[in-house]
């Protein structure tokens, strides 16, 4: 692909056949990702923990602000690095995601690691039927719910699954860096940042992993603004606990970005100029 061709038109799709073509594009990426995400090392290694800034958001609205001993499951969970993270603080954990080879995958890093997980195949918009019982956290990472395409069904799938006084946590990357233009400085907008209805439709043979390509390259994601996001959770019956906004990211959205410890951020006289990520915590009353 043409490095310098955009997409990210609106087109009218069906959701069965937008997630038809997303399964297809995870399944093929996610042997490459057991690699790029250095699993074996992550298995072999029992220190090694992807959620560690995670915790110390969510943990001080926790029970004796801990997660040890909780049950916890991991929507979208990918190849399960951060599920079995969780694991690996103490939780007893259930990992769910859609893609089959994802889920392969996270059973091979389990197995290497001695740890403990269920896995189970399933939507995130059909994740309360795909499971039994209740949780005391339902936990979201980074690069979820762009994949979706109904946030009230999704907000009351996590109410669902949440036992009474039970939290909800979400770290994922903001509407509004979405929205920007990634290819270049300076920055500008470039994608719609609202939902309208539609998804929008990227042809792209790469992914945020460096030296992952993939043959299948239509994917369609969903623009949801900040409004949107919350509002879904509240109107499932949540409440809102916190909610801030990041000036560091996991990933290198831009190849202007430059890397920090932790993570990524924006150049000096960018800092201050767009969020990169938002963390949310909820909970049930």
């Amino acid at each position: 692909m043409d490095e310098h061709k955009y997409e990210g038109e609106d087109v009218t799709i069906s959701w069965q056949d937008a997630r038809e073509a997303n399964r297809a594009m995870w399944d093929e990426r996610a042997p490459q990702h057991e690699i790029g995400y250095g699993a074996a090392a992550f298995a072999a290694d029992p220190t090694q923990n992807s959620v560690l800034a995670d915790l110390a958001v969510l943990e001080p609205f926790l029970p004796r602000n801990s997660i040890r001993g909780l049950d916890v499951i991991h929507l979208q969970c990918h190849i399960g690095t951060d599920t079995l993270s969780l694991a690996r603080a103490g939780a007893t954990v259930t990992g769910l995601d859609f893609s089959a080879e994802s889920l392969a995958v996270a059973r091979r890093i389990t197995d290497a690691s001695g740890l403990h997980a269920d896995w189970v195949q399933a939507d995130a918009l059909e994740a309360r039927a795909a499971v039994d019982g209740d949780f005391d956290v339902v936990f979201t990472g980074i690069g979820a719910i762009t994949w979706l395409n109904d946030l009230t069904r999704w907000a009351q799938q996590i109410a669902d699954l949440l036992r009474p006084g039970g939290v909800f946590y979400i770290r994922d990357g903001h509407p509004m860096l979405y929205a920007m233009d990634e290819s270049d400085l300076p920055l500008r907008v470039r994608n719609r940042y609202f939902a309208n209805g539609t998804a929008q439709t990227w042809d792209d043979d790469s992914s945020y992993i460096a030296g992952v390509t993939t043959t299948r390259t239509r994917t369609y994601e969903w623009p949801h603004s900040l409004s949107e996001i919350i509002t879904a959770l509240l109107d499932a019956g949540l409440r809102l606990d916190l909610f801030h906004e990041d000036k560091e990211m996991p990933w290198r959205w831009g190849t202007f970005m430059q890397p920090t410890p932790e993570g990524y951020v924006m150049p000096a006289e960018l800092r201050d100029t767009v969020p990169l990520t938002f963390t949310l915590v909820a909970s049930k009353p």
